[in-house]
């Protein structure tokens, strides 16, 4: 095999014991100092090839070499000593060890005796973030540092193991838009200094502005490999999903009218004592799209946390058209017509063993229609689920297959179909988009603007600076628990403008938050 590339994966094939075809016969080439993206659809095949390049899974049959040896990667401590690493999508970081332990942590430094040398990771850490300009405080604890240093921290961890190979997942999905900026810097410093990155994204404006190469999989298949600065992101989206794709949210103005959901001065501390929300006001009216944009750990899980019963606020008032819900069970909330499509999906969103029947109707059991006392309608709850898969094209073999053998974004699909379809009066979405691929972002953004155009509130949590800047008719912005800024009108707000309020650079007048309260 040629010694310019990397990795050579050739005409893998991954069948999984239930005969699902993950990836058929598959090339995936990358040459060595490149950025090489790997693009597809959820469900496309991406996570599973990369799982085997790191060890985790074995192909059924195909060859992979590395830096031109021909390898077997039975493990990821296999994998790492051919140079391949991978910093994960979800951090693998734990909050209460220090930076240095994090980085060290499998291969800590002792002392004769057996004594954790604590100074030595110190001094480990130090080096690698000085060689790769990877700026990080070695001992401050992971849950008090932010979103983009975590990020660095893994990084760092992959390269203290001797990582030369870099398989980046979903890298810049909870930064900021200068937090990404200083990723790609970093990354391309990387690129110069002779490593090779593997770059997946959903993100098209992203993969046109880092990759150099990118290879398309769709349906387990390469449908080929493009040279970055030679294609659009029509031309990507269509590759991705066969078909045209519109890339821009498309909206009328709101005409918001009744306020559907009142916050007045809430308040949150969590366990270690730390007040993550400090005196939040706000209202979501019928017919609009109010987005919630931060950096993630600045209050936004602990706030949709309250709104939907897992916590209670230690102060404040939350209302829904009129009745107060503190202490409510999320049964009572969704029968005052309270609908949530959670951050984690599969924790929270789904019973992964439970078919995609079962989750379509799972809020809705007690409904009369689909009962017969002691008995189960079972002819109107085929007829309901039928119409759900197909009304949310969740791509299926049948109402009966489990739902943790679907696709990321055909999951989603299932939850937003069972929420949005409930007669919802307000509609909480939390990362609703995130981690999917481009075709089910694009149906799932224009399902939200249609129902809040119907006359529906909703609350949208994002990340994703695009999303929340066109899909929200008006939006605020949190940091350190507190709305830093509100804008009635996002037609005009950049990215930078936004970065500066969620870093907590700049913030608003008090007279100018207050204005996201109605009455």
């Amino acid at each position: 095999m040629s010694e310019e590339y990397a990795i050579q994966m050739k005409k893998i094939t991954k069948i999984y014991s239930n005969g699902i075809v993950a990836n058929q016969d598959v090339d995936f080439d990358v040459r060595k100092g490149e950025i090489h993206a790997l693009m597809g659809e959820n469900g496309a095949g991406k996570s599973t090839l990369m799982k085997i390049l790191f060890g985790l899974e074995q192909p059924t049959s195909g060859e992979i070499w590395v830096n031109g040896e021909k390898v077997n990667l039975t493990s990821p401590n296999v994998a790492l000593a051919h140079g391949v690493g991978m910093v994960h999508q979800h951090f693998m970081l734990v909050p209460s060890l220090t930076v240095a332990e994090n980085i060290v942590l499998g291969m800590v430094p002792t002392k004769k005796g057996g004594l954790v040398d604590y100074k030595k990771a110190v001094e480990i850490t130090k080096e690698f973030s000085e060689k790769y300009n990877l700026e990080v405080d070695p001992n401050a604890k992971v849950m008090d540092i932010p979103v983009g240093m975590k990020q660095k921290v893994e990084i760092l961890k992959a390269l203290v193991r001797g990582a030369k190979i870099l398989i980046l997942d979903e890298p810049t999905a909870v930064l900021t838009t200068q937090e990404t900026i200083e990723l790609f810097k970093e990354l391309k410093n990387l690129k110069a200094q002779g490593f090779t990155l593997v770059f997946i994204s959903h993100k098209l404006n992203e993969i046109m502005e880092i990759t150099d190469r990118m290879t398309i999989l769709r349906g387990g298949r390469c449908m080929g490999v493009y040279n970055t600065a030679d294609e659009n992101e029509e031309k990507i989206s269509k590759l991705m999903v066969g078909r045209d794709v519109i890339l821009n949210v498309q909206k009328d103005k709101a005409v918001p009218t009744d306020t559907v959901l009142k916050v007045r001065d809430i308040e949150y501390v969590n366990d270690w004592g730390k007040k993550m929300i400090d005196k939040v006001s706000f209202d979501v009216r019928k017919g609009e799209i109010l987005g919630i944009a931060g950096v993630e750990g600045n209050g936004q899980k602990e706030l949709v946390d309250m709104l939907f019963g897992f916590n209670t606020p230690n102060a404040g008032t939350i209302e829904v058209n009129g009745r107060n819900t503190v202490g409510m069970s999320q049964h009572e909330l969704r029968e005052n017509h309270i609908a949530l499509v959670p951050e984690d999906r599969m924790l929270y969103g789904i019973a992964g063993q439970a078919t995609i029947e079962e989750n379509l109707i799972s809020d809705r059991c007690s409904n009369p229609r689909l009962n017969k006392g002691i008995l189960f309608n079972m002819s109107e709850i085929h007829k309901e689920s039928d119409k759900l898969i197909k009304d949310y094209t969740v791509l299926c073999k049948s109402r009966d297959q489990k739902v943790n053998n679907l696709s990321g974004g055909n999951i989603q699909k299932v939850v937003v179909a069972r929420e949005f379809s409930n007669n919802p009066q307000l509609i909480i979405a939390d990362q609703p988009t995130r981690g999917i691929d481009v075709g089910a972002t694009e149906f799932i953004r224009k399902k939200l603007v249609e129902l809040s155009r119907s006359g529906i509130a909703v609350l949208l949590i994002s990340a994703d600076l695009n999303e929340v800047i066109e899909l929200s008719d008006s939006l605020i912005i949190m940091c350190s628990g507190h709305i830093a800024a509100y804008f009635d009108d996002t037609s005009k707000l950049s990215d930078e403008q936004m970065g500066k309020y969620m870093l907590g650079l700049e913030h608003q007048s008090a007279e100018e938050i207050g204005g996201v309260c109605h009455e």
